[in-house]
């Protein structure tokens, strides 16, 4: 297999694996709105959320299926990259006691990943929305 190839084929599976772990904090929103509030409330210190939750959640959900189809890759990987570069450093007090938080570990290699897309956004091609 060439590079070329290899490179779609790893692109797609990142861009497939972050829209998994957005499409589950987006469901989490919609399904679940006191969690997320509460969420919301710890991290961000927006309190009385519970009633954004669905707003946010079906704005959110757009934009992740319009991320994993390739759709405006600009404005989509971008805002992907932010949002979740948000939460990342939302949680900075959590990486000060990292044995009582050791997940939160896991949103860096996820942030690099989603960088990686918006850089090489150019390049992943497969399986994606050619033009609207």
């Amino acid at each position: 297999m060439e590079t070329a190839p290899r490179l779609r084929a790893s692109l797609l599976m990142l861009r497939l694996t972050v829209f998994l772990v957005m499409l589950m904090w987006t469901l989490d929103k919609l399904v679940n709105p006191t969690h997320s509030a509460k969420v919301f409330a710890g991290f961000y210190g927006i309190d009385n959320a519970q009633s954004l939750m669905a707003v946010i959640g079906i704005a959110e959900l757009f934009l992740i299926v319009a991320f994993v189809l390739g759709v405006l890759k600009r404005w989509t990987y971008g805002l992907v990259l932010l949002l979740h570069a948000v939460s990342t450093l939302s949680s900075f007090p959590q990486y000060l006691q990292p044995w009582d938080h050791l997940l939160f570990f896991a949103a860096w290699p996820m942030l690099a990943a989603c960088a990686a897309l918006y850089l090489l956004r150019d390049s992943d091609t497969l399986l994606t929305v050619k033009r609207l």
